[in-house]
């Protein structure tokens, strides 16, 4: 913002001088002066200009011409705001967009309950095995970006992912911020997890779900699962602050805050299943 605000008042500055080419030789002098004795000569400049702006009007308002129509044709003209910080979702990579333009991608079959009760896995995430790991309660362009990633890591790396988490309800999520920033710092609808936007992925290797960050295969799969997933146009929580390896989620505007529908998964689905 303080780059924006030098860079304006440069440019008003410029057209003023443009307009009133009679106050370059005094603004020069000016600060000739307040180099060698104090900023005193600078005041009298900034008076005698804003005397000069009153009297001369019209080439005021050429000035602010010059200043407000071309921001107004980028204002205009413009397409996503300059200043919207949110992750833009783009695809960085020739294979998974034509992968995302193809066919839809079916989710693996559902692992065995049990994967997710082993000593490791609890130790990690505690309780993860009440999560829902339903791919059918996620947001669509969100599944087929995440099920290209799980083919890639597949195909390029041999890595077979595994979903531990996927969909989450507000009041999943408010247990789990109330046990501390350690777990989560997003509380109830402030994650996408509610929306169906967000999912925690892990690995499966020899009939088991490794989750370790002390595994240095594993490590190395989380780093290549970040790469991918962020060519794939998806956030990373292997960046954030607090890291979460295995977190991605598709960032959309307007969607954290509010409050989410339950989703009502298809007759049949148990609340876990995949």
């Amino acid at each position: 913002m303080y780059g924006v605000l030098a860079a304006f008042l440069a440019v008003a500055g410029g057209a003023l001088l443009c307009v009133f080419p009679g106050q370059r030789a005094r603004l020069a002098a000016a600060w000739r002066g307040a180099v060698m004795t104090g900023a005193a000569p600078v005041s009298r400049f900034s008076r005698r200009l804003g005397g000069a702006l009153a009297a001369h009007p019209a080439q005021l308002a050429g000035a602010l011409l010059l200043l407000v129509v071309p921001t107004l044709l980028v204002l205009g003209l413009r397409g996503p705001a300059i200043f919207d910080f949110g992750d833009e979702q783009r695809v960085t990579d020739r294979q998974i967009a034509v992968l995302l333009e193809g066919e839809q991608l079916v989710p693996p079959p559902p692992l065995p309950p049990a994967v997710f009760t082993t000593r490791e896995v609890e130790q990690v995430r505690p309780g993860i095995v009440n999560a829902s790991r339903n791919w059918r309660l996620l947001d669509a362009e969100f599944t087929q970006r995440l099920l290209v990633v799980f083919k890639l890591m597949e195909e390029r790396h041999g890595y077979r992912m595994a979903l531990i988490e996927g969909y989450r309800s507000p009041e999943r999520q408010a247990r789990l911020f109330e046990q501390g920033s350690h777990v989560t710092q997003a509380r109830a609808n402030m994650s996408y997890h509610q929306h169906g936007l967000a999912a925690d992925l892990a690995f499966f290797r020899d009939g088991k779900v490794v989750i370790s960050e002390r595994d240095p295969w594993a490590m190395r799969g989380y780093q290549l699962y970040g790469e991918i997933a962020e060519q794939a146009g998806l956030t990373w929580g292997g960046r954030w602050k607090m890291r979460d390896l295995g977190h991605v989620e598709l960032r959309r505007k307007g969607v954290l805050g509010r409050a989410a529908a339950t989703p009502e998964p298809p007759a049949g689905d148990a609340p876990g299943a995949d």
